[in-house]
This record gives C-alpha cells, structure tokens and sequence, in this order.
C-alpha cells in the first residue's frame, strides 16, 4: 500500500503542514458524517411539524451517522453519476426504514453547502484556539524585551531607536486586526439552511400543503440543530458565493500579516539580533554546515504567498456565477477553501513555535545601536556644548564636519564609527567623556515605547486571552 501512494501525488498540506484538527474538519469523514447530521436534522424537524415521519426512522438513521459505508456510496456513484443520491442509497441501505424519507424534499445543495459552512465556522473555532496561544506567547515575548532598545529602520535603514517589545507590538498588532475581523465573521455566519432547487422552497411548499409558517419553521428549526442561530433570509440553489470569498479574504489577511512578520524576523536573523528557534541537530544547509537558516519563517512567507494568491480564486468564482446558480464553483470550492484554511493553519502554529523559543541578542543589538547612536545624538551634543557656554552655530557647523569625516571612516574606510572620539577630542565642545557616555545611554532615545508596549499589551491584548484562556496550552510542534 505505501508503494502505491509513493508513485501518486501527496498533498505537502496534508503530508507536511496541515495540524490534526484541520485535517479531520476537512475530511471526507467530516464532510458525509455532516451529510447525515443534516439529513438527521431534517426529518427531525420535518416530523415536529407533522409530517408521518416515526421515531423508529430517525432512530435507524442515528445509528449511522459516523458509520458511513463508503464502499457501497462508491459503487452506486460509478452507476449514477452523482455523489449525493449515491450517498442517499448508501444511508438508506443501511437505514432501510428510513429510506423513503431521507433527503426528503431536499436538493443536493442542502448537504453540500450547508456542510461547507459547518467546515467554515468550525474552521474559525481551530484558528480563533491557534491566534490566543499566538497572542500569549508574543505578548510575553513582548514584555520581557519592552525596555531593551533597539535600532529602529525605515526604509531599512537606519532612523531613531525602539524597542524589541515595541516592534513586537506592531505585529501583534496586526494580528489583532485579523483576529477582530474573524470574530466578526463568526458571530455573522449564516447558515443556507432549506431553501430548495432555485432557493423558492417550492418542494417544502408541497410537502407541508403551502402552509409557509411551517416551511418557514423548518428553516429555522434545522439551522438550529446544526449551530446556527442566523441563517440566509433568501438563496438561490447554492448560499452567496461571496461568503467564500469574505473567508479568503479573511485567511489572505492573516497570510498578509504572517508574511510581514517573518520576513521582518528573517531579516533580523540575517542582522544577527533575534534568531528564531533551531534544533540541536537541525541542518541549515548541506554544504555549509555553519549555516543556521530561518527555515521557519520561510515556511510561512511561503505558505502566505500561496493564500495571498489563492484568494483571486474565490473572488473571481463569486463574480462569475449565474443567476441562481452554476457549477464552475465546484472544483474550485473543493480546492481553495480547505487548502487556505490548511495554510493558514500551519502559519499560526509555526509562529506560535517560533515565539516560544525565539532568541534575542543584546550584545549584537548594542553594537548596531552604538554604530549609529553617536549620530542620532548630534542635537543632543549640541545642547549640552551650549550649556557649556558655546555657540550653537558653531557647535552645529563642528558637528556637521565631525560626522562627515566619521562618516567616511565607515562607510569608506570600512572603520568603527569614531564620532564620539573627535567630539571629546574637541576642546570646544568642552565635554567630558562620563557626561557623554550619559547622554549616548541607548534608553533616552526610545521614548515611550516601553509604555506604549505595557499599554497595548494589558489593554488589548490581555482581554483577548483572559476572554479565552480555556484555549489555552496548545503545543506547537513542528511535524517537519
């Protein structure tokens, strides 16, 4: 058997990245034992509202609800053509009782797409658990570095300092966004419920003699009964194909943040100032064995790319169908809702994997600091040249030509920036070296970004784990 799946094509999704959890939701298993949940739902509330349905039936069907007979589904799918009644004869075999009413004034899309909105909101539950365990261990990364000072970059290059924890923030920030955006789309999931062929409930009309208060209930009584408490007022044969495209969009923003942020790390790495996890016999190259490379954060600007990319699919999906439906979403479906949320998926639990473990360099991140410092400092030095009885105009014109020529010493030279040595050597500045080394301390030019690091933490981010702290715990192993 694992010789013949050698010579087939593996899904890394599935083989390399997807958690557990992720899996099972988009299983084949999930998927038909929802098929029977559904059917089950229906001919509970199809019965409730009077219909000569039995107890025994239902109790018949209940048996099997996770016990799918896939062979027999598969046999009658070669013969029919259509995966849905071929799955409707294999519950009625084993359901025999139950046969004449399952599926009873339904159409294909009551199973398929309700099921695929139960693997969307149930999807939202597995990531919403992976973002709180994310958020605790980056705040508390966060925290321990919001004093340490660090040299802050725009446009990658050089500008006024920050701190590690304050960096931090600013991707947990963006994180946050994410997460505000998947709360909203949990709490506004819509359930297809029964609606019927074209979404009129004609069928249901003649089942419960045009008594539309009944039709109405049915809607309401299976949406229940599979989670859901809001439900489309009106359809077509299939839900608004927008609801997949808002949930690519929804996974392409935390793949546009994941992105963000690694590629930031991996850049840091490359500086020598924070390194992401790595293994005691983990190999970062084959040739070069000195090599430790960001594999991790790579793995996730990868797989973001991927859902960045897969979110035109469900877009252009939405803007092309026709009238009350067309089945050019079909494949498409099948292949982009699950592999995103596989993806993304993956991405948290990699982040929350590197952030447990993730390694700051102080002594690295002084160097770079003190290489640029003395330069940021000028208007400091200014100041304290004029309490000392200078003339601001000339210190400001000495500084200039001071920065100048160390300026040349690095860049040119290829030398340790010694700026600090030609102003002490200066006499005119009249400064000296303690009061200096005062002025040049790295935490007098981070200015509250220790704060504001404390602030946003206990303000925003805080709530959100107290509000889910039974979440967490998750370990964040990696499976390859």
């Amino acid at each position: 058997m694992k010789r013949i799946m050698m010579n087939v094509y593996s899904n890394p999704l599935v083989e390399r990245y997807g958690s557990k959890e992720m899996l099972e939701n988009f299983s084949p298993n999930k998927k038909f034992s929802s098929w029977r949940r559904l059917w089950i739902a229906l001919a509970e509330s199809e019965k409730e509202l009077g219909l000569n349905i039995t107890d025994e039936q239902i109790a018949e069907m209940k048996k099997y609800v996770n016990d799918i007979n896939y062979d027999v589904a598969a046999k009658r799918e070669l013969e029919v053509r259509h995966d849905v009644m071929a799955h409707v004869h294999a519950f009625g075999v084993q359901a025999p009782s139950a046969a004449p009413i399952i599926h009873l004034g339904a159409t294909s899309a009551y199973v398929g797409d309700n099921t695929d909105l139960i693997q969307i909101k149930d999807g939202y539950e597995i990531l919403k658990k992976k973002f709180v365990n994310v958020f605790k261990n980056m705040s508390d990364f966060a925290m321990e570095y919001k004093d340490l000072p660090t040299l802050g970059f725009t446009h990658f290059q050089a500008a006024q300092l920050t701190t590690v924890g304050k960096r931090t923030t600013l991707w947990l920030q963006s994180l946050m966004l994410d997460f505000e955006e998947l709360e909203f789309r949990m709490e506004n999931m819509r359930f297809r419920g029964v609606k019927g062929t074209t979404g009129t409930q004609a069928s249901f009309e003649e089942l419960f003699n045009g008594d539309y208060d009944k039709v109405k209930q049915l809607d309401i009584m299976v949406s229940k009964k599979l989670g859901f408490d809001r439900r489309f007022m009106v359809t077509g044969q299939t839900y608004d194909r927008k609801i997949d495209s808002e949930t690519l969009n929804l996974l392409s923003n935390i793949a546009q943040t994941a992105h963000k942020l690694t590629n930031d790390i991996r850049l840091l790495q490359h500086l020598k100032e924070i390194e992401e996890p790595f293994g005691k016999k983990q190999i970062g190259s084959s040739a070069m064995a000195y090599k430790r490379n960001p594999m991790r954060s790579e793995r996730v600007s990868s797989l973001a790319k991927f859902v960045i990319a897969m979110q035109q699919s469900t877009a252009m999906t939405s803007a092309t169908q026709w009238f009350e439906r067309t089945l050019d979403d079909s494949a498409n479906k099948r292949l982009s809702v699950p592999q995103a949320f596989l993806a993304v998926d993956s991405m948290l639990v990699i982040l929350q994997n590197i952030f447990d473990g993730m390694v700051v360099y102080p002594k690295m991140i002084e160097k770079r600091i003190m290489s640029e410092l003395p330069f940021m400092a000028t208007e400091y030095v200014i100041m304290e040249g004029v309490k000392n009885g200078g003339d601001r105009q000339e210190l400001h014109e000495r500084i200039r030509e001071h920065s100048m020529e160390a300026g040349k010493q690095v860049k040119i030279e290829g030398k340790e920036n010694d700026l600090i040595d030609r102003i002490l050597a200066d006499e005119y500045f009249n400064i000296d070296k303690e009061e200096l080394v005062k002025i040049l301390d790295p935490k007098r030019f981070v200015g509250f970004a220790p704060q504001q690091t404390v602030e946003f933490i206990e303000e925003e981010i805080n709530p959100i784990i107290k509000k889910y702290e039974h979440l967490l715990g998750m370990e964040a192993g990696l499976r390859v």
